[in-house]
């Protein structure tokens, strides 16, 4: 009898995922709805996407080209926020040098440029002093880099984002939240597809993303 039911719950399963698709998602499939949404901040009718990352994340350096066509392709219709995951706790080095670039005003020159320093310069930014002094080697104002380092704001918030990792039930990276509800990642579309080319998963990542702003929008 318990071998009859591990066959019927496999049958489903498989069927689930033969019924999985890009252009329209499946719940539990392609995509997973939150049990409770978060609250969003995107203004006006837009719809808020949050970017789970990590810089060492060599996932997350594949999915960044396939991340920027997307949210250009979007244009006003989206906003996104993108929110590091701290894997080493709440004192975590590459989430620290993002929130200190963001607070600097320096993200949009600099995010790129870690992950070029990261997987293709190969260099280990792991550890707090490594990071001063990449920074400093990157036209940063050192003096200016380690007061925002040091700050109250950055510190605050650093302590702050494993309470949102956990609020939105994000495990790994990278993971995409839309509108504070669905999540989705390259491997979770890749699982539910069955796809083995990484271009196309990223391809399918993207089209999942886009009906899932479809659908957050219908709710305006």
């Amino acid at each position: 009898m318990r071998a009859l039911r591990l066959a019927l719950i496999a049958a489903a399963l498989v069927a689930g995922l033969a019924n999985a698709s890009p252009t329209a998602p499946r719940d539990g499939a392609d995509f997973t709805t939150l049990a409770a949404p978060q609250p969003t901040q995107a203004e006006g009718k837009k719809i808020e996407v949050i970017e789970f990352f990590a810089y060492h994340c060599g996932a997350c350096n594949a999915f960044e080209p396939t991340l920027k066509n997307w949210v250009k392709q979007q244009g006003d219709r989206i906003a996104l926020r993108r929110v590091p995951l701290p894997f080493q706790g709440p004192n975590d080095p590459e989430a620290r040098l993002f929130l200190t670039l963001e607070a600097m005003g320096k993200l949009d020159a600099y995010h790129g440029r870690v992950f070029n320093a990261v997987h293709v310069e190969r260099k280990r930014l792991m550890k707090d002093a490594d990071i001063i002094a990449w920074a400093g080697e990157n036209a940063l104002d050192k003096a200016a880099f380690a007061d925002t380092w040091n700050s109250f704001g950055v510190q605050t918030r650093l302590k702050r984002l494993s309470q949102m990792v956990d609020a939105y039930k994000v495990t790994g990276t990278p993971t995409v939240v839309i509108d504070g509800t669905y999540l989705v990642s390259p491997s979770q579309v890749q699982q539910a597809n069955r796809i083995q080319d990484a271009g196309d998963v990223m391809a399918a990542t993207g089209q999942v993303m886009d009906a899932l702003v479809v659908k957050a929008a219908a709710t305006r």
